[in-house]
Parts: structure tokens; C-alpha cells; sequence
């Protein structure tokens, strides 16, 4: 793993690559400086073709390292990444392709062949399948990816009935936001520390959002094809700036809680800080900002500052 682990000295790790300042809601500029790339686990068995992570404010990283089935648990605090890296392997997981934690630090991981959520213990143990219970119809339903909020509610995106499910912690069927009338596709969504949903249009480029227990969906931006080309995955940090994941363009768009463009991370290759075909991303309250550096094998950690 020490091989295998990249760290570049900090005078060097500004990124250049953001397209002109980008003003936050204080009204400095937030820059992304590298830190360190990860390529293994401390086996130096090499991560491949991971797609997705999650984070904590606890220093927890999990990796979904997608082409070997697994997840990777590792502790990145104060910049370094600690010895010790735990493997979870269990054989109802196939093919991880997102993966989130909850507050009591259990883990749940959409399976991309099973297209079912798997519920784990903190230690990698399963639990079950996270099957809805009470859901109202139609019974069937295809999880294109899920996200947790602040008191551990599940939230799917179910693309069969057009609609996100609302779950309590325990799987219980709350309620369902059903999907705008227009839209090209939906690949991804995320809650707000307010606790209103958002949602990625991928054709279009075009972000919708919900309030906290609204029952639609409108949309936030008007389409954004300027700036990205086919964003697949959404996030929020704590300020409530929104990010996009521009996997076919290798970028990050960061917008304002407006949808207002604010300004992109954006330099394709193999270097390090640069992507290739990223396909998620995490970011903690302490300006850890992990992204899944798909195509590169790798999970790249950046500072993000103001």
C-alpha cells in the first residue's frame, strides 16, 4: 500500500485547474488542493475501477472497489491515511456501485447486478436486503441509486415507478416524491443537511429539487449543457453549494443553493489531481473531498478550502 500511495507536497497540490475563481457564499474563493491518491489496500492488491464512496465525519472512508466486489474501509484525519485498511467481502455482494453510511455507522451498498440495496453492520456483516416495508403501489420497484439524510432516512431513486421512496431508518415506507413530468433521465440524487431532495437530469443537465416533505419535485436550473456534458451523480456540501459529477467529461461543476454556476474542477488524465471518468464523490465538514477516479483505479482525497 505504501508503494501505492501518492502524496504530493503541499506547495505543489494547488489545483490549476479551476476555471477562474469560484465564489463561495462568503465570498472567498474555494480552491481544491490533492492530498493523496489511493491505488490499494495495505495488501497492495490494487483497487479497480472503484465507483463509490462514502465519508463521515468521524474520518471513515468506504470504497466500493467495483471490479473486485469488495468494500475498503479506511481512516484518512488530519490529512494522512492511517495504517490498516479493512477488506468486507460478503457473497451476497456482486458488483458494489454506491454505497453510503449511516450515523450508527452501518453500511448499505447498491448491488449493480442484483439492482437491490444490501444492509451491512459496521464490521461488513449482513444484515439483509433493504426491501421496503409497507410499500404502497405498485409493489415493484428499481433502485437507480439511494442517499441518507441527517436522522438516517433512506431515500431511492426508483426509476421502474418514476418516483423517490421515502424510508424510515428501519425500512419503513414513509412516503414518495414522484418525478416531474419532463425530464430526459435520472441517474442520482442527495438530501440537504435542510433536508430537501435533489435530483440529476443526465440528458438534459438539469438539476430538480424538493423541500423538506413536499410531495414534486421542480426544477432548480434551467439546463446547464454548457457547462457539463452528462453529469451522473449529485452532492451537497455543508454551505449547501451543489456539486455534479461530469462522468463522460472528467469534471466537477460546483453550483450555488440558487442552481447558479459558481465554477468547475476540470482537467482530464492520469496525473494526479487530474480525472478520468470520475463517478462519485463525498465531502465531509471538514473540507475532505473524496472522488471515485473511476477509469484511474484510484480514489483521489483533495483539501477544499476558502
Amino acid at each position: 500500500m505504501k508503494a501505492l500511495i501518492k502524496t504530493c507536497v503541499i506547495l505543489s497540490v494547488v489545483m490549476t485547474t479551476v476555471l477562474a475563481p469560484m465564489t463561495s457564499f462568503s465570498g472567498a474563493s474555494l480552491k481544491f488542493r490533492h492530498v493523496v491518491s489511493i491505488y490499494s489496500d495495505d495488501k497492495d492488491i490494487s483497487l479497480k475501477e472503484p465507483e463509490s464512496i462514502a465519508c463521515n465525519e468521524k474520518s471513515l472512508l468506504l470504497v466500493a472497489d467495483t471490479g473486485n466486489g469488495r468494500l475498503l474501509r479506511y481512516i484518512f484525519q488530519s490529512n494522512v491515511l492511517e495504517a490498516g485498511v479493512k477488506e468486507f467481502k460478503v457473497p451476497q455482494l456482486l458488483y458494489p456501485i454506491k454505497t453510503r453510511i449511516n450515523s450508527k455507522g452501518e453500511i448499505f451498498v447498491l448491488d449493480g447486478k442484483q439492482r437491490r440495496i444490501i444492509h451491512l453492520t459496521p464490521e461488513g456483516v449482513f444484515k439483509g436486503y433493504l426491501d421496503p416495508i409497507g410499500l404502497s403501489s405498485p409493489a415493484t420497484f428499481v433502485p437507480r441509486s439511494f442517499a441518507l439524510d441527517e436522522k438516517d432516512n433512506i431515500y431511492i431513486l426508483d426509476i421502474f415507478s418514476r418516483r423517490v421512496l421515502v424510508l424510515n431508518p428501519e425500512g419503513k415506507y414513509l412516503r414518495q416524491i414522484k418525478f416531474p413530468k419532463d425530464f430526459g433521465f435520472f441517474s442520482d440524487l442527495t438530501v440537504d443537511l435542510r433536508g430537501s431532495v435533489f435530483l440529476i437530469d443526465s440528458v438534459n443537465a438539469v438539476v430538480f429539487s424538493a423541500a423538506k416533505n413536499s410531495v414534486k419535485f421542480s426544477s432548480l436550473t434551467e439546463k446547464l449543457k454548457q457547462y457539463m456534458r452528462f453529469p451522473t451523480v449529485i452532492a451537497t456540501d455543508d454551505r449547501g453549494r451543489i456539486y455534479l459529477v461530469d462522468r463522460n467529461d472528467s469534471k466537477i461543476i460546483i453550483l450555488g443553493q440558487d442552481g447558479s454556476f459558481i465554477g468547475r474542477l476540470s482537467a482530464q488524465g492520469w496525473k494526479e489531481g487530474h480525472l478520468y471518468h470520475p463517478s462519485d464523490m463525498c465531502i465531509n465538514s471538514k473540507g475532505d473531498v473524496f472522488i471515485a477516479d473511476t477509469s484511474n483505479s484510484r480514489i483521489q482525497i483533495f483539501k477544499a478550502s476558502e
